[in-house]
């Protein structure tokens, strides 16, 4: 009997956790070391608002222009190294994005295949809406690749699709095999923000030499058929990747044990990570099921205007001079015409006593305005504060001078049947292959609270950070903020597990405490997801908060104090 033979793995690098990203990172993933695939990330909820307006100008818009950009200095060295591009810098324009692609290539004399993705826009059936897309999975990307595409665009798909895609395609993965799709959804969850699984914005980076860290490498998952996977850099850049680099970005902007895409859902409570040698971590033993009957659609909208204002008050007297301002501000928008519909006050106090320069002497009094308006948050509003620069608190000054009511977003999640959505593979040679959705689907639910492990046995213990024993990474998911928290040994499991509970939470992290906190517990990566809803208002377009993406709310938490067990310090 002859035994198949084995398909070889596919080595995939992301070169872009974000529209921004470093420059130059798709010629360093390109010359670093062997790849099969390139994978850029560009979306987020922000930037599909940003993309929208950019189409508002010009409807031919739309799209990421950096990748162009990157493109043009790298083309011939992928096609040189028979490297394969996907990339869902097609945003809101991915047919307008493949045919400038084309263009390139046709000036630059690099022959390529281009295909892209259809389908996610659904803004037409919602009115109102700046942009309404669908979050689409990876097998239209398959389709294109399985095609002979060099280079795949596409618009709003999930961030792992740009994975599962060409995982898929390699492998010859059917729709229904969902433990091997989940190992790929995984994967592509570490691979998809770039540097963050290498060391970037990582908890404990103290513990690695500074120099390793200056310019963290980018990811590269070695996918294997039956859907494991190993996390890796090319050899010789910076940065780390071990379990905790890994965890960190597994927790990050997820939230239960059910991680639901629209070609499977992942249950990361399967999840096993090994540390297999240096800057190597393998996942493996990764379950799937069915995806839900429903595809995510982002709808950005136009929400009004906001403007702000910044006061430093310096030296003494810090409560009192923020009182007399806030109450001239008070009732200077009282006489306006138009009082604007929202209006908050923050304080930051950075002010040390006895302080030796004058900025770690003062603090900042923070005034945001929003309204449907240009007219209640404009001139008048401006006006109002520079004012006051002769006739407030002693040593009024600004951070900046305020200036006119600049638009804001919003962002809201809903869903739409899959059959509504008209996903299709747009091939080179104009071809078009409709993306039939799955067959069998599985509605979302919690899954059951697994049983915690046996707490520690009383002991001493030290009042101190709680980051001293835990990692955190947080993030947002529209209004709702995430914060993933983990441990690394089994002794500071059975202590976290019963001690930071949402009562815990809540008192930790007192901005929280009227809020809807749900915590889900993941045994296997020694963790505990917590999602705090409404926390980030109407989500990062709308710059409701301080910390509008939520981005350091974990690091707030493991600065916070509270009873550890000497054992585990």
């Amino acid at each position: 009997m002859t035994l198949p033979t084995p398909v070889r793995p596919l080595r995939i690098g992301n070169a872009s956790g974000f529209y921004g990203d470093r420059f130059d990172a798709l010629r360093e993933m390109l010359t670093g070391g062997p790849l099969d695939v390139v994978t850029g990330d560009y979306l987020a909820e922000l930037t599909m608002l940003i993309l929208g307006r950019d189409r508002l100008k010009n409807p031919a818009g739309g799209y990421a222009r950096t990748f162009l950009g990157q493109l043009e200095e790298c083309l011939g060295l992928a096609r040189a190294r028979g490297v394969r591009i996907v990339t869902n810098a097609g945003g809101l324009n991915p047919a307008g994005l493949a045919d400038a692609v084309r263009e390139l290539a046709g000036r630059l004399g690099i022959p390529a295949r281009v295909a892209h993705v259809e389908g996610d826009d659904l803004t037409a059936s919602h009115p109102g809406a700046l942009a309404a897309h669908a979050y689409l999975g990876g097998h239209g990307i398959a389709a294109c690749l399985r095609e002979g595409a060099d280079i795949v665009v596409t618009g709003r798909v999930t961030d792992a699709a740009l994975v599962t895609g060409p995982a898929a395609a390699h492998f010859g993965w059917g729709a229904e095999e969902y433990d091997r799709l989940a190992g790929a959804v995984v994967a592509g969850h570490v691979l998809e923000c770039g540097a963050q699984a290498t060391g970037g914005n990582y908890a404990f980076f103290g513990e690695h030499p500074a120099e390793r860290l200056l310019r963290p490498g980018f990811p590269i998952a070695e996918l294997h058929e039956d859907g494991s996977s190993v996390i890796t850099k090319h050899e010789g850049t910076g940065g780390v990747v071990d379990i905790g680099t890994v965890t960190a970005q597994l927790l990050y902007e997820t939230a239960g044990a059910r991680y639901a895409g629209p070609d499977v859902t992942a249950r990361l409570d399967t999840v096993r990570l090994t540390q297999e040698g240096p800057d190597r971590v393998r996942i493996e033993g990764v379950r799937g099921e069915a995806p839900p009957p429903t595809l995510k659609v982002g709808l950005n909208r136009l929400g009004g205007f906001r403007n702000e204002v910044a006061f430093v008050l310096t030296g003494l007297d810090i409560e009192a001079k923020a009182g007399l301002v806030r109450a001239q501000m008070e009732a200077a928008l009282d006489a306006a015409k138009s009082r604007p519909a929202e209006v908050r006050w923050d304080l930051a106090r950075t002010d040390h006593p006895d302080a030796r320069t004058e900025e770690t002497a003062s603090a900042v009094l923070r005034l945001v305005v929003r309204d449907r308006t240009e007219e209640a948050v404009g001139r008048a509003f401006s006006g109002a504060a520079v004012e006051l620069a002769l006739a407030s608190y002693p040593g009024f000054h600004l951070v900046a001078p305020p200036g006119k009511g600049s638009p804001y977003g919003v962002f809201e999640a809903v869903h739409a049947d899959r059959d509504a959505v008209g996903h299709e593979a747009v091939l080179h040679d104009g071809r078009r292959i409709p993306v039939v959705p799955a067959h069998g689907t599985l509605a979302l639910d919690d899954v059951p609270e697994p049983p915690l492990p046996e707490p520690l046995p009383p002991g001493p213990s030290r009042r101190a950070p709680l980051g001293l024993v835990a990692g955190a990474r947080s993030g947002d998911k529209g209004g709702n903020a995430n914060v993933g928290v983990w441990v690394r040994t089994d002794e500071a499991w059975r202590w976290l597990a019963h001690t930071l509970t949402v009562d815990r939470f809540r008192e930790l992290l007192p901005e929280t405490a009227s809020l809807t906190v749900v915590r889900h517990v993941l045994p296997n990566l020694r963790a505990l997801n917590f999602v705090v809803e409404g926390l980030l208002g109407e989500g990062v377009a709308g710059q409701y908060r301080f910390d509008p993406q939520a981005k350091a709310l974990g690091e707030w938490l493991r600065a916070r104090h509270l009873d550890l067990p000497e054992a585990l310090l």
